[in-house]
Protein backbone atom coordinates (compact mmCIF):
# COMPACT_ATOMS: atom_id res chain seq x y z
CA UNK A 1 0.00 0.00 0.00
CA UNK A 2 1.18 3.40 -0.78
CA UNK A 3 1.37 5.92 1.71
CA UNK A 4 -2.58 6.49 1.72
CA UNK A 5 -5.13 5.04 -0.79
CA UNK A 6 -8.28 6.58 -1.61
CA UNK A 7 -11.53 4.69 -2.12
CA UNK A 8 -14.77 6.55 -3.22
CA UNK A 9 -18.02 4.54 -3.15
CA UNK A 10 -21.42 5.18 -4.12
CA UNK A 11 -24.82 3.30 -3.56
CA UNK A 12 -28.45 3.93 -4.03
CA UNK A 13 -29.50 5.56 -0.85
CA UNK A 14 -31.98 2.96 0.46
CA UNK A 15 -31.54 0.49 3.68
CA UNK A 16 -30.91 -2.56 1.59
CA UNK A 17 -27.43 -1.44 0.44
CA UNK A 18 -26.42 -0.75 3.55
CA UNK A 19 -24.91 -4.58 3.90
CA UNK A 20 -22.85 -3.48 0.61
CA UNK A 21 -21.01 -0.73 2.27
CA UNK A 22 -20.58 -2.78 5.40
CA UNK A 23 -18.87 -5.42 3.86
CA UNK A 24 -16.63 -2.85 1.41
CA UNK A 25 -15.97 -0.92 5.00
CA UNK A 26 -15.09 -4.83 6.12
CA UNK A 27 -12.41 -5.66 3.45
CA UNK A 28 -10.80 -2.30 3.63
CA UNK A 29 -10.41 -2.65 7.47
CA UNK A 30 -8.75 -5.97 7.08
CA UNK A 31 -6.43 -4.72 4.18
CA UNK A 32 -5.18 -1.95 7.13
CA UNK A 33 -4.73 -4.80 9.36
CA UNK A 34 -7.39 -3.89 12.03
CA UNK A 35 -8.16 -6.97 14.16
CA UNK A 36 -12.29 -8.44 14.10
CA UNK A 37 -13.15 -6.65 16.95
CA UNK A 38 -12.36 -3.40 15.25
CA UNK A 39 -13.28 -3.92 11.78
CA UNK A 40 -16.79 -4.47 13.62
CA UNK A 41 -16.50 -1.66 15.08
CA UNK A 42 -16.15 0.34 12.03
CA UNK A 43 -18.79 -1.53 10.26
CA UNK A 44 -21.33 -0.31 13.09
CA UNK A 45 -19.92 3.02 13.04
CA UNK A 46 -20.23 3.21 8.97
CA UNK A 47 -23.66 1.72 9.14
CA UNK A 48 -24.94 3.87 11.62
CA UNK A 49 -23.59 7.14 9.67
CA UNK A 50 -25.64 5.22 6.70
CA UNK A 51 -28.97 5.69 8.20
CA UNK A 52 -28.31 8.95 9.50
CA UNK A 53 -28.02 9.86 5.74
CA UNK A 54 -31.29 8.23 4.54
CA UNK A 55 -33.36 10.30 3.00
CA UNK A 56 -31.57 12.90 2.47
CA UNK A 57 -29.89 12.36 -1.61
CA UNK A 58 -30.86 9.17 -4.09
CA UNK A 59 -27.16 8.46 -3.17
CA UNK A 60 -24.90 7.47 -0.30
CA UNK A 61 -21.40 9.00 -1.23
CA UNK A 62 -18.41 7.58 0.91
CA UNK A 63 -14.93 8.55 0.62
CA UNK A 64 -12.39 5.80 2.25
CA UNK A 65 -8.79 7.21 3.00
CA UNK A 66 -6.24 4.19 3.79
CA UNK A 67 -3.06 5.10 5.43
CA UNK A 68 -0.60 2.89 6.98
CA UNK A 69 -1.75 3.65 10.41
CA UNK A 70 -5.71 4.97 10.84
CA UNK A 71 -8.84 4.52 8.48
CA UNK A 72 -10.26 7.96 7.64
CA UNK A 73 -14.26 7.57 6.38
CA UNK A 74 -16.43 10.32 5.10
CA UNK A 75 -20.34 9.98 4.74
CA UNK A 76 -22.01 12.75 2.79
CA UNK A 77 -25.32 14.27 4.38
CA UNK A 78 -24.61 12.93 7.88
CA UNK A 79 -26.16 15.31 10.55
CA UNK A 80 -25.25 15.77 14.05
CA UNK A 81 -28.38 17.81 14.77
CA UNK A 82 -31.85 15.78 14.73
CA UNK A 83 -35.16 17.16 14.29
CA UNK A 84 -36.98 16.16 17.27
CA UNK A 85 -40.18 16.31 15.54
CA UNK A 86 -39.47 13.24 13.46
CA UNK A 87 -40.30 9.51 14.67
CA UNK A 88 -36.48 8.27 14.18
CA UNK A 89 -35.12 11.08 16.49
CA UNK A 90 -34.24 9.25 19.18
CA UNK A 91 -32.87 6.39 16.87
CA UNK A 92 -30.67 8.79 14.85
CA UNK A 93 -29.51 10.34 18.55
CA UNK A 94 -28.21 7.28 19.64
CA UNK A 95 -26.63 5.84 16.23
CA UNK A 96 -24.60 9.60 16.75
CA UNK A 97 -23.75 8.12 20.45
CA UNK A 98 -22.16 4.81 19.17
CA UNK A 99 -20.50 6.39 16.48
CA UNK A 100 -18.77 8.60 18.81
CA UNK A 101 -18.09 5.63 21.59
CA UNK A 102 -16.71 3.36 18.51
CA UNK A 103 -14.71 6.13 16.77
CA UNK A 104 -11.35 7.63 17.60
CA UNK A 105 -12.56 10.82 16.22
CA UNK A 106 -15.31 12.09 15.20
CA UNK A 107 -15.54 15.32 13.21
CA UNK A 108 -19.14 16.89 11.72
CA UNK A 109 -19.22 19.13 8.71
CA UNK A 110 -21.84 21.38 6.38
CA UNK A 111 -21.14 18.33 3.72
CA UNK A 112 -21.62 15.50 6.26
CA UNK A 113 -19.27 13.43 8.90
CA UNK A 114 -15.68 12.67 9.14
CA UNK A 115 -14.78 9.26 11.68
CA UNK A 116 -11.22 8.30 12.18
CA UNK A 117 -10.42 4.74 13.39
CA UNK A 118 -6.41 4.51 14.42
CA UNK A 119 -4.67 1.22 14.33
CA UNK A 120 -2.52 0.57 17.21
CA UNK A 121 0.50 1.63 15.93
CA UNK A 122 -1.64 5.04 15.32
CA UNK A 123 -2.52 5.04 19.44
CA UNK A 124 0.73 4.54 20.17
CA UNK A 125 2.44 6.01 17.73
Amino acid sequence: MMDKDFIKLTVPCRPDYVGVVRLTTSSIGSKIDFNIEEIEDIKVAIAEACINAMGKSESLNIEYELCKDKLIMFVENVTEKIDSSRKDAKEKELGILIIRSLMDEVEFTDEGIKMIKKTEDGIDG
